[in-house]
């Protein structure tokens, strides 16, 4: 059963950064796109960006985008999202998941019924 695994989220004060980390050992991530998504207390999941395959393709949600970058490194079957100028407003458990239907993302919002290998998710709290 693949699952990833988050880690890298924290406790961070408004203004930093953080950077998270999701790998799935032994999955060639290759020919699939893979999501972030996060979902704060009391709200629904959200789709925070998404990274394509191989096309270079990417999509940011407009809360996050000129702050979040995503990366990925198949070759160590991770993907990264490193964060900057965080806010109290992106407090939330992130994790990501690969789309099994997609390899390029789509230029809206990721759909999260496309998605799967969904890891437990990493908590990052901003607060001063």
């Amino acid at each position: 059963q693949v699952q990833f695994v988050e880690s890298g989220g924290g406790l961070a004060q408004p203004g930093g950064s953080l950077r998270l980390s999701c790998a799935a050992p032994g999955f060639a991530l290759d020919g699939y796109a893979i999501g972030w998504f996060r979902q704060a207390p009391g709200k629904g999941r959200e789709a925070v960006a998404c990274l394509g395959s191989s096309d270079g393709s990417t999509y940011y949600d407009d809360s996050v985008k000129g702050r979040f970058t995503g990366t990925r490194d198949n070759r160590k079957h991770a993907v990264y999202l490193k964060m900057n100028s965080l806010e109290p407003e992106d407090t939330a458990v992130y994790d990501c998941a690969a789309n099994l239907l997609r390899s390029r993302c789509r230029t809206s919002p990721p759909l999260g019924y496309e998605y799967d290998y969904w890891g437990q998710g990493t908590q990052v709290t901003v607060s001063s």
